[in-house]
């Protein structure tokens, strides 16, 4: 079969693009409008937790480019984190907020995420994911970056919007 040169370069492109997908390493469904989160079932919240950790002290940069571990905002660092351990999640803490499955304030468990309105205006604009024990790991403020606090009676408590489990 002998092909002429726009049907070579089509059919060079569509190996191409093909090749490209196939070694990138991109989830085709990262996550779906019907609330869904595809996720690994060996992924643990210890195991997210532990990745979070290693991120202590990265500088908080608000707009963090996403993918990047030189510096994270909120919703950045989650999204990585939780990539890390095989669970696509959305970009910004808004769209976040409305994946995996609604849990209360008193049934917080490790690994779940927490969704706060800081400004007190009515929108969600940060996230941390619940440690257990009382703690939150998250990031916030330049010169804070990355880091773990307390939960109860904090400021993140006082400004708390809701909770979703994404693991299972």
């Amino acid at each position: 079969m002998k092909l002429n040169k726009s049907s070579l370069i089509k059919v060079i492109t569509v190996a191409g693009v093909c090749l490209t997908v196939a070694f990138s390493g991109i989830s085709v469904t990262p996550y779906n409008s019907n609330n869904t989160v595809h996720a690994a079932s060996s992924t643990s919240a210890s195991s997210v937790i532990a990745t979070g950790k290693k991120f202590i002290g990265t500088p908080y940069v608000f707009g963090a480019k996403s993918g990047s571990t030189r510096a994270f905002d909120c919703s950045s660092f989650v999204q990585y984190v939780f990539k890390k351990n095989g669970i696509s999640l959305p970009r910004s803490s808004r769209q976040q907020s409305k994946v995996g499955k609604y849990v209360s304030k008193s049934n917080l468990k490790a690994g779940d995420l927490i969704f706060s309105d800081t400004n007190r205006d009515g929108v969600i604009n940060h996230v941390s994911i619940y440690m257990g024990s009382n703690k939150l790991l998250h990031t916030y403020k330049k010169g804070v970056g990355v880091t773990i606090s307390t939960f109860k009676g904090s400021s993140w408590d006082k400004t708390y919007v809701t909770a979703r489990r994404v693991l299972k």
